[in-house]
């Protein structure tokens, strides 16, 4: 049985979403994908495969440059990079999508850095109860800065960069004149970026299992569509997708066991976009979120609570940010004044704004994704490893990074205006 027949009952044919229908069978929704694919390059969208072009094209030159970019050592030391990054980056997509910004994550992780740091080495608590401090201390500056903001009527800008600055000062108060703070290089904390998974099943069994959950997810809700008559894929394109997941997943996987094997720290974050996106995608609070971003007082006329979503969403920022900033103390094995500095203000802030907007999750609301956090992330430590490798000085890898994010907004502004001209949403 093939996808391209029409739902009993009469219901709608499989079409792409926002397309026309396509030609029964394999071939023929191929190249009605593939032309739709080209309609929305032209239309000024861009989508997943369009990063992953430009992702392909960044590790072709890098490699050419220098032949140890696609080394298994380096690619598994990139697999680790990304994670602290792109768990602020995906508080930052809750926060995007209801069309706010959040410039105090920065702040945030550098101050759970340093609050887990002081509360386990200065004053002897537990390692397990310092890291659920750290995290509630987060979960906490974020639901204080969406109360200010949806209860008191302060803008999110304002507020957020208000938090900058207070938490960074609070981050260096508390690291006082000592200044940086060394952490158990065999602790739990450390272990979250320096512990590997030695057997190859670990990391082939990670990647059958997100082949497989795939798979099942993008056939049910094909079913779901079909069965309300709504626009669904068809098999044929369904099983394709499938095979270029599993294609990619099993040689990161194969990449990974070449060296030391699937990192923990990898395997968390997928963890954390899985359980993000389904909150997001298929529960009725995410639909709230995705429905805020669409218009405030379309949400209010709707029944929801915009400012109770407004404070959830920052306090999922808030700990998010508090979550990669251990794992940044984690790879640095401690927190000092200078790494917080740059938390707060600097890199990290910039690149989990720049990974989320990306990896394609819009500046202007209501769309995007978890998962375009982890295309965008790899963007931006591909280019920071590969720039490293070659010895470029940080001034052209702060330009060159300006440059990626400058491109991905324009990208989204013209988007948005496409959009508009054909009466899309």
């Amino acid at each position: 049985m093939t996808g391209g027949g029409p739902p009993r009952g009469g219901g709608a044919g499989p079409v792409a979403p926002g397309r026309g229908p396509r030609t029964r069978g394999w071939p023929g929704s191929l190249r009605d994908y593939a032309l739709e694919m080209r309609g929305t390059v032209r239309d000024g969208e861009r989508g997943p495969l369009l990063v992953i072009a430009g992702l392909i094209v960044i590790w072709i030159v890098f490699q050419a440059l220098d032949d140890k970019f696609l080394s298994p050592r380096n690619l598994s030391n990139l697999s680790v990079d990304i994670v602290g990054t792109g768990l602020v980056a995906v508080g930052i997509v809750f926060v995007l999508l209801i069309r706010e910004i959040d410039l105090s994550v920065g702040s945030v992780s550098g101050l759970a850095g340093a609050a887990f740091a002081v509360l386990n080495v200065n004053h002897g608590m537990p390692e397990w109860l310092a890291v659920i401090v750290a995290i509630a201390a987060g979960m906490a500056v974020g639901a204080f800065h969406g109360l200010f903001f949806a209860w008191l009527g302060v803008p999110a800008f304002v507020v957020t960069l208000a938090g900058l600055l207070i938490w960074n000062g609070l981050t260096l108060d508390l690291l006082g004149a000592s200044g940086t703070i060394n952490i158990d290089e065999e602790g739990l904390v450390a272990s979250l970026t320096s512990r590997h998974f030695g057997d190859d099943a670990a990391a082939y069994a990670v990647a059958a299992l997100g082949t497989a959950g795939y798979f099942l997810a993008a056939h049910r809700k094909r079913a779901r569509h079909r069965a309300a008559g709504m626009p669904y894929r068809p098999t044929g394109e369904i099983w394709v997708r499938t095979g270029l997941l599993a294609v990619l997943a099993f040689a990161a996987a194969h990449t990974l066991n070449r060296f030391q094997g699937l990192p923990l720290a990898l395997l968390i974050f997928l963890v954390v976009l899985v359980v993000s996106d389904y909150v997001l995608r298929r529960t009725r609070y995410g639909r709230r979120v995705y429905a805020l971003g669409g218009g405030v007082e379309a949400a209010r006329r709707a029944g929801i609570s915009v400012e109770r979503v407004r404070v959830a969403m920052f306090m999922v920022s808030g700990t998010l940010a508090a979550i990669g900033g251990l794992f940044v103390a984690s790879g640095l094995t401690s927190a000092s004044p200078t790494t917080a500095r740059a938390a707060g203000s600097g890199m990290l802030l910039i690149n989990a704004i720049a990974a989320a907007v990306i990896g394609g999750t819009s500046l202007f609301g209501g769309r995007g994704s978890p998962w375009s956090v982890l295309l965008g992330v790899l963007v931006i430590q591909s280019i920071a490893s590969g720039m490293g490798l070659l010895g470029v000085e940080d001034a052209v890898q702060f330009m060159i990074t300006g440059a990626v994010l400058l491109a991905a907004v324009a990208a989204d502004a013209l988007s948005r205006r496409a959009a508009a001209r054909r009466g899309r949403p």
